[in-house]
Parts: C-alpha cells; structure tokens; sequence
C-alpha cells in the first residue's frame, strides 16, 4: 500500500506546467527515430509542458526562426509508421564552434526552452552535453550583449539534457539495443533470405557488406540470424592464416551438400594488423582458391530506409515517455544521462560516462586489445559472439568431448515462428558438448509412438529461417501417456530432455516432474524454453515466436489504416490471436499507434465502449481520419468483435464509418524476424549448456539421476537476466484456468498506449528507470 502512494505522489510531483521541451534529430536517421519523437510530443503535452519541434538537428537549433516549431497532439499522427525523421536531421559544424552554440542557445532562450530531448548518435549527445555545461555562461554572454534581459537569463537559467540513441550501427555503450538496429536487421535478413534462394539455384557463394564502419553488430547478429558460414568485423579481427581457414570451412560446408555459402563482412572489417578487409578481396580469395562461383553484395543505405519494425517503435515509444519523465525530474545537480535498454528493463545512465566507454571501445581496438573492446560492447555484442562462436564450426568426432549422454529434443503446442532456429541451437551445442542428439517428431504424441530419431549437425543446416515447425509439433499433454513415454526413455536411453513449446509444454514438464515419483525414467534434467505467439508463460517477459506476430500485426496495421486514406473518416476493428493473454493486442497497438485495446487482463463494460466511442468522435472532429482499435479475441465473451463493430457503427453514424479484420493465423505464419531468430537461437544454446552441468551433476553410478526441484526448470528472460526457475514453483503464479500468469509486465505498457492515443490515465512510474552508474548494467565477465 505505501508503494502505491509513493507511486501516485511521485506521480503528481511529476507536472510539466510551464516547462519547455525541445526535441531534435540529429546525426544519421535511424527507423524508429519519429516514433520517439512522436512519444516525446505527447508525453510533454500529456504533463502540461510546451514541445517543440527543432527542424533540421543543431542546424536548425542555430538558425531559429521556421526551424522552431511548437508541436501540437495532431502534428505527429500518422508518423509512427514512417522510417527516418520527419522532423530533419543535418550535420551541424557551426554547433562545434562556440559561436555557434551562442546563436543556439540565444533562440531556445527566446522561446523559453530549458529541456532538450536529443535524438541521435554519441557525437550528438557530446555536444548536447558540451552545450548544457557551456549555458551559464553563454547566458551571460548573452546578457553583455544586449541580446537578452537578466530577467530571462534568471528565467532559463538551469538547462536539462535527455539523449536517446538513435543508431542503427548500435554503437553506443550502454544499451543494448539502440533505435534503428533491429529494423535494419530486418532489411538485411530480407535481403539475405532472397539471396540465399537464387544463391542455392546455382551453387553460389555470396559475400555480402553490412553497415558497421566502428562497430560490427549489423554483421554479427545478421550471421547469428542466417546461419552465415564466416563473418568478419572489427572487434574479432581473424587471426594470421585466416584465409586457409575461411576456405577450408567453405570447402567443408559444400562436402555436407549445401549448395551455397554466405559469408556476410561489416565495412569496418579489419585484420589483426588493422588491415582493411574487402568484400572484392574475399571474392577473389574463394575463386582463387576454391573455384566457386562468387558474388559480392554491398547493402548500402538500404539498410536504413523503410518502416521501422515493431520492436523500434515500441523502444523509441517507450523511450519517449521515459526521457519526458526524466526531464521532469532532472535538476541542476543531476548530470545529463542518456535513456537506455537493459534486458527488457529501461534504465537511465549518466551520459558522458557512456560517450566515454564508447570512445575507449575504438581506442582499445587500435591498441588491439581486442577482448577489452568486445568486453566494452556489452553483454549482449558479448552474449552473441560467444554463441556465435559455439555454433560455427563444426569439430571432427574424434575432437569432440565424449560425454555418452543422450539429449532429445521436442516442439510442444502451437508453432511459432523461431522454433526451428531453437531446435538448429541446441542441436548444434548439444553435439559440440559431446552429447548425441535426438530430435522427437510431433511432440509428446510422437514421443510416446516412438517417432525419435538421432540428428545430426548437418541435418539442421539451414533451419534458422524457417518459420512453423520443422520436427512437428501437437497440443497433446503427456499424462495420459506416462507408461509409453517411460518406455521410450529407456529404448533411446534419452538422459536429458528439452522443450520447446507454449502453455502445453510447460503443462507437459510439470507433468512429467510429478511422474518421478512414480517413474525413475523421468529423474532426468528437463528444461523448458517459452515459443509462443501468445507470450503468456510465467516467469518469462518474452518468448520465441512473438516478435513476429507483433511484425505480423503491425504492418497489416499499417496496411490497413493506409487503405483509408484519401477517404471518408474511417474506424477499424481488428481482431488479434492470444486466447486470453492481451499482449499481442495491448503491445501491438502500442507499435501500431491504436486508439484503444480490449484485453481481458483489463475488464470493461458498455458505458467504456461508448466512452471510447465518443473518444474517437472528438478525434474525428479534429482532422484525424483513421482510428485503430485492437481486441484480443477472448478479451469479453459478449461483447465480440462483431458486437464492437456493430455498435461503432452505429454509435459513428454521421461522423465515421467502420470496417473489422480478424487477423487469424497469419500472425502464426511467416519466416521468423530476426529478433525471434537470435533470441531462440541463445536461449536454446543457454538451456543445452544448462543440461550439460545438471548431467555432470546428477551422475552417479554410471546412470543420471535428478529427481531435485532445480533439475526440471523453466528458461525465461526476466527483466534484465536469463533465468531458470523450477517448474513446480510456477503453480502459484499462474492463472490454469485461462492460462496466463498472474502478473504480466507488459500491463505496465498498457497505460501507455492510452495516454499516447490521448487518454487520461494514470501511468505507473515506479518501474522507471533510475540514474545509476554504467558499470551495474556492464557485468565483467559473460555468463
């Protein structure tokens, strides 16, 4: 009780009346850079404070006049979807000079603007930093000079810098993702998916360039994503001979049958000597050598264009709301900090301390210390080259550790997109830990009728971007069938288990643990991995397969409101997947920019529907021409889709007309995006890894026993970590009956999503992020 009154008197303290809040882009564009923008906008104007757009980054900054533009609610609709920045963004030398930030300062003065919202790369922060230490006395300067009155300088006297990072390089120390960078992953796993049809046409070899002049992200997660057969960056320059190595995998991988070969290099990519490495160098290298045939891709700009991917607006949304907030409670002691992603937790770190590490990655890789440059990276560039590293090559058998352990693996419920690169994972690690590999078809229908076979690491060559599942998968439950599936562990002497799945897999690993009592064949290590659309599991903030739903809906979203314009006024009523779980619906229409959602976690009655009715009326009545309304379809079972539509329609007669979508099972289908890709991809490496030291552990007497509450666990990420939590611990925490957890993070958004599309609410801040120091979010060693 006292949480929640501290939370409501933090706040009311939280009031913008009479402040002023400018917000530029500045630096390269990024996708997602407009939805932070638009996020600032109205969470500025939703606390009472004036926003204004400053065009064109510094430049306009300096040049004042048109460039400074009040920003009103309507102003930013209709630009959630679009990629770059609306608002303009330019390189600025007149803003280095002190002159020239005399001018800037002077025309935030003449408008009152004290808080700064910068939108961009390190360079930009530094002189948004450089800027706020420099005001005093710039003010002054300006006082001298007759330009201003000592009243105004008393007035402005304080100024307050928030950064965001807008970079689709993710070069910036600090976050681990930074706006822009996973929808330019997007761009470049489309355009590696189309190669590698027409590469494996004609038995090709594709060397393709990704951004990344300092920082080798793009490249490394782009290969993480496509199963990539080599990849080059600046942070793990090859070793000396790396061209017989390189030529020698190639060779390898052609030997397995795979008719084609990717190798994907960032266009910072070096040797240890600080050489350049050339996509036409590695060209003429494999046809030297190897005689394939070989082409040379370079991205180019294209990886910075189109619309920005679910996951970008949903970060820079809640980026937006996070950097207003921590304007509204900056003082003049509070140094100017930078609003980054840890895990799946927003958090506020001190500016200049990230601009520094940041610096000393680059100043570490031209002394070539390389390790200390990755380690600088942060976990998550950390996290994916180590498991870049475990999946890449291939040892010989007579290299591999013999471990005699059996590990089978298993899809459990509704497919989802991600699993295949799961399932690719955990094969793969399994088999370089030393253990034999057994895949299990159909789930636990298959598992009990013996459809198990042993699988090798080339027979999932190729899985990673493939959507649905590949081994099969069914909703059936193991209870029934405990005796046949007992049976099967003994014929396979399977000594680990693996489940990949939704509700019913972890159904199914309760299931089994409660067997032991009774079973001595299920006193194995058995670990759960969450793959569903839905991402309704206990104790796991995301699962595999959600992110592309998300996609899925959000640019059907975009599609459909696009189908409206140059007509009449017009409301859609769409329809989501999640059973009883509103997050693909509330965290959807947070990314699709939707007027209101109906989730079951939130009830609501008639008189809301006619609230939200003529909510959208006075929207209407301002201009705006399309509304959106999202329903998650077991969200009231009366008030159905149908009976929404049909009360819009009514109750909008005159004003709007309306049409519904249901979105059905395309939001299972498709090729997973890359986020699900890499995010299967490690998870299912951490659980394999897992397995290997509870095996070590729990054998004994030449046979595994584990029958402890810790050898049977459910693998989820929770807020900043992956962690393993037994599965017998989950019962209290979750809803059985409608098969959601009883506390879900994303509801926290939910608020969100209203206050973004104009409704009064109030928005719980005790989750947001506090000032801390950049070393608690940079831990020294990877787990």
């Amino acid at each position: 009780m006292a949480k929640q009154q501290d939370t409501k008197k933090l706040f009311e303290d939280l009031s913008g009346a009479g402040k002023s809040i400018g917000v530029l882009t500045s630096g390269g564009d990024a996708q997602g850079m407009n939805a932070a923008v638009r996020a600032v906008v109205r969470m500025g104007i939703y606390v009472g404070a004036k926003v204004y757009f400053i065009h064109e980054g510094y430049q306009g900054m300096v040049d004042g006049g048109d460039n400074i533009e009040e920003a009103s609610w309507e102003s930013v609709s209709s630009m959630l979807q679009v990629g770059g920045t609306v608002i303009g963004s330019a390189r600025c030398k007149e803003f280095r000079s002190h002159e020239g930030r005399l001018k800037a300062a002077h025309q935030l003065v003449l408008r009152g603007i004290t808080n700064l919202c910068v939108i961009g790369g390190d360079g930009s922060l530094t002189g948004a930093n450089l800027f706020r230490e420099e005001w005093s006395g710039l003010l002054e300067e300006l006082v001298q000079q007759g330009l201003i009155d000592e009243e105004a300088a008393q007035n402005n006297s304080e100024l307050h810098i928030v950064g965001m990072v807008g970079s689709i390089d993710n070069d910036f120390c600090g976050t681990d993702m930074t706006i822009g960078t996973d929808s330019a992953l997007h761009r470049i796993i489309e355009v590696v998916d189309a190669i590698m049809t027409t590469a494996q046409s004609h038995q090709r070899t594709f060397v393709l360039e990704v951004m990344g002049r300092h920082c080798g992200y793009l490249a490394l997660v782009s290969a993480l994503a496509c199963g990539a057969d080599w990849v080059l960056i600046p942070e793990m320059p090859p070793e000396d001979g790396w061209e017989e190595h390189m030529c020698q995998k190639l060779s390898e991988n052609r030997a397995d049958k795979k008719r084609l070969n990717i190798i994907i290099v960032a266009e910072g990519a070096i040797d240890c000597h600080n050489k350049p490495i050339t996509t036409n160098h590695i060209k003429e290298l494999v046809v030297s050598c190897l005689g394939f045939d070989t082409r040379v891709t370079i991205l180019g700009h294209v990886q910075r264009g189109g619309t920005p991917s679910a996951f970008d607006r949903i970060l820079a949304s809640r980026m937006g709301v996070e950097a207003v907030l921590a304007l509204l409670e900056a003082s003049d002691s509070t140094p100017a900090c930078v609003v980054s992603l840890c895990g799946n937790q927003a958090v506020r770190l001190p500016l200049m301390e990230c601009v520094q590490m940041t610096q000393d990655v680059q100043k570490s890789m031209d002394e070539k210390n390389f390790e200390e440059a990755v380690r600088l990276r942060g976990r998550s560039f950390e996290n994916n080259l180590n498991t870049y590293k475990l999946l890449s090559y291939h040892k010989a058998d007579s290299e591999l550790p013999n471990s005699s352990f059996n590990v089978a693996v298993l899809n459990v419920g509704a497919p989802a997109a991600g699993m295949n690169a799961a399932v690719r994972s955990a094969v793969r690690v399994g088999i370089k830990e030393g253990h034999k590999m057994f895949a299990v078809n159909d789930g636990f229908e298959g598992f009990y009728n013996g459809q198990i076979k042993e699988i090798t690491w080339g027979d999932v060559a190729g899985w990673t971007g493939q959507g649905g599942s590949i081994l099969g998968t069914k909703r059936t439950l193991p209870a029934k069938h405990l005796d046949k599936i007992a049976e099967q562990i003994r014929i396979h002497n399977i000594n680990a288990l693996l489940v990949i799945g939704g509700f019913e897999a972890i159904l199914g690993v309760i299931e089994l643990s409660a067997a032991r009592e009774k079973y001595n064949d299920f006193c194995v290590p058995m670990v759960m991995v969450p793959a569903t659309v839905s991402n309704n599991i206990q104790d796991s903030d995301l699962s595999i397969g959600a992110d592309t739903a998300l996609n899925a809906i959000t640019y059907t979203c975009d599609r459909i409101k696009q189908s409206a314009s140059g007509t009449k006024r017009r409301v859609f009523i769409i329809e989501t997947m999640g059973g009883y779980c509103g997050y693909l619906a509330s965290v959807g229409g947070l990314a699709a920019g939707a007027d209101t959602v109906y989730i079951y976690e939130e009830p609501f009655d008639i008189r809301d529907l006619q609230s939200n009715v003529e909510h959208l009326t006075e929207k209407m009545k301002t201009g705006i021409q399309r509304g959106l309304v999202l329903r998650n379809e077991n969200s009231n079972e009366n008030f159905t889709t149908d009976f929404i539509y049909q009360l819009y329609s009514e109750e909008g007669k005159g004003v709007f007309d309306c049409r519904k979508n249901v979105l059905g099972h395309m939001q299972q289908g498709g090729a997973p995006s890359p986020f699900d890709r890499n995010f299967g991809t490690k998870i299912a490496a951490k659980a394999i890894q897992w397995i290997s030291r509870k095996l070590k552990e729990s054998y004994k007497d030449g046979k595994v026993f584990a029958n402890t509450e810790d050898t049977a666990c459910l693998l989820g990420m929770r807020r900043r970590t992956m962690a393993f939590q037994p599965v017998v611990q989950l019962k209290d925490e979750t809803d059985f009956a409608h098969r959601i957890p009883k506390e879900q993070w994303w509801l926290k958004l939910h608020p969100l999503m209203k206050i973004l599309a104009k409704y009064k609410t109030s928005y719980d801040v005790s989750d947001s992020g506090q000032l801390e120091p950049v070393t608690r979010v940079r831990p020294k060693k990877a787990d």
